[in-house]
C-alpha cells in the first residue's frame, strides 16, 4: 500500500480511506498522433513543471496508432522519464477515445487533459491542480484561451462563438471556452460521464457539458494559446458540425425539455393564431397547414415530455 496522496491527506477523518496501490495525485493524459517532432519537448516541459510542483504524478502518453515515429520517440523517452507511461493503440481511435481510456486507466486522483502539439501552456498544469486541491467544491478547472491560433481562423472564430452561445443558452451558464483541450478534473467525478465521450475532438465539449448539467462547479483560468507545431487534424466543416451536434445531444440527454419544448410551444402558438385567422377569414374551415402546425407541435411536446420522464427515471 502506498502513502495517501496530498488530496487524500487533506480529507477529514470521516472521509479517509485506504489508498489504492500506486495511487498518485495527478495523471496527465497526453494523446499523441503523428507528433514525432515535438512530443519529446512537450513531455520534458510537463515533467519539469510537475517535478517542481511536488505532486506525485504520471504522464500517460497514448500513441493513437501514429503513422510516423511517435511511438519510437515515446519508447525512448520512457527510459529517461520514470513518471512516463506509454500506452500504444493498435488502431486509430481518435483523441476522444484516447482521453476516455486514459482517464479510465489513470492512477491519479486528478486527471489533466492536454495536447502534445505545443499549443497549451502545460507549464501551468500545477496551477490548475492547485485550484482543485485548495477548493474541494470545484470539480473541474478549464484553461480558457484568450486568442485563436488554429487553422481557418476567419471561419473558426465566428463559428465557435455561435456554438458557445448556443451552449450557454441551453445550459444557462457562462462558458468562456467550450472546447479548450487543457483542463484538470477529479477522476472520480468524471467516471459516470466517460461513456458519453465521442471519439473525436468534441469530447472536451462533452465533458464540460456533462459537468455543468450535473451541477458540478467548473472554474475557468485564462491562458495563452500558441500556434500549433506540426499539421492540424482539425477539419472545419466536419468537426464544427460535430461540435454543434454534440452540444444539442448533451443538452437533450440531460435536459430534453430545454431543447424540444421551445419549438413545440412556438408551433402550437402559431397554430392557435392560425386557427383564429382561418375561422375569421373562412368560417367553419381550418386550413391543412394549420392542422399540421398544431399536430407537429403536439407531437414534439409529447416526445419532450416522454424524454424528460425517461431522464428522470434513469438510474444514477
Amino acid at each position: 500500500m502506498t502513502a495517501p496522496t496530498r488530496f487524500q491527506q487533506r480529507s477529514t477523518a470521516a472521509e479517509a480511506a485506504p489508498a489504492a496501490p500506486e495511487q498518485l495525485d495527478v495523471t496527465v493524459v497526453l494523446p499523441c498522433y503523428n507528433e514525432q517532432d515535438h512530443v519529446l519537448k512537450e513531455i520534458e516541459r510537463i515533467s519539469a513543471a510537475m517535478d517542481r510542483s511536488g505532486y506525485s504524478y504520471e504522464v500517460l502518453a497514448i500513441d493513437d496508432c501514429s503513422t510516423d515515429s511517435t511511438l519510437s520517440v515515446l519508447r525512448e523517452a520512457e527510459v529517461r522519464f520514470p513518471n512516463l507511461r506509454v500506452m500504444p493503440f493498435h488502431r486509430n481511435g481518435g483523441s476522444g477515445t484516447a482521453r476516455r481510456i486514459g482517464t479510465q486507466q489513470a492512477r491519479g486522483e486528478i486527471v489533466v487533459w492536454t495536447d502534445a502539439d505545443m499549443t497549451y501552456p502545460n507549464e501551468r498544469i500545477p496551477e490548475l491542480v492547485q485550484l482543485l486541491e485548495k477548493d474541494r467544491n470545484i470539480d473541474q478547472v478549464v484553461g480558457a484561451r484568450t486568442s485563436e491560433q488554429g487553422t481557418h481562423k476567419l471561419l473558426r472564430v465566428p463559428a465557435k462563438w455561435v456554438i458557445r452561445k448556443i451552449a450557454e443558452r441551453l445550459t444557462g451558464t457562462k462558458i468562456p471556452d467550450l472546447n479548450s483541450g487543457l483542463r484538470a478534473f477529479r477522476r472520480q467525478v468524471s467516471l459516470p460521464y466517460l461513456r458519453l465521450l465521442p471519439p473525436g475532438f468534441s469530447c472536451v465539449t462533452t465533458i464540460t457539458m456533462a459537468f455543468l448539467h450535473n451541477q458540478h462547479d467548473v472554474r475557468y483560468v485564462s491562458i495563452d494559446y500558441a500556434k500549433r507545431a506540426g499539421s492540424s487534424k482539425f477539419h472545419f466543416v466536419r468537426d464544427a458540425y460535430r461540435y454543434i451536434l454534440q452540444v444539442v445531444r448533451m443538452v437533450t440527454y440531460f435536459n430534453p425539455l430545454k431543447v424540444l419544448m421551445p419549438p413545440a410551444l412556438w408551433l402550437i402558438a402559431i397554430g392557435v393564431v392560425k386557427v383564429v385567422y382561418d375561422v375569421i377569414a373562412h368560417p367553419v374551415r381550418v386550413a391543412n397547414n394549420t392542422i399540421m402546425l398544431l399536430t407537429t407541435g403536439l407531437i414534439i411536446a409529447a416526445v419532450a415530455l416522454l424524454a424528460d420522464l425517461i431522464v428522470r427515471s434513469r438510474s444514477e
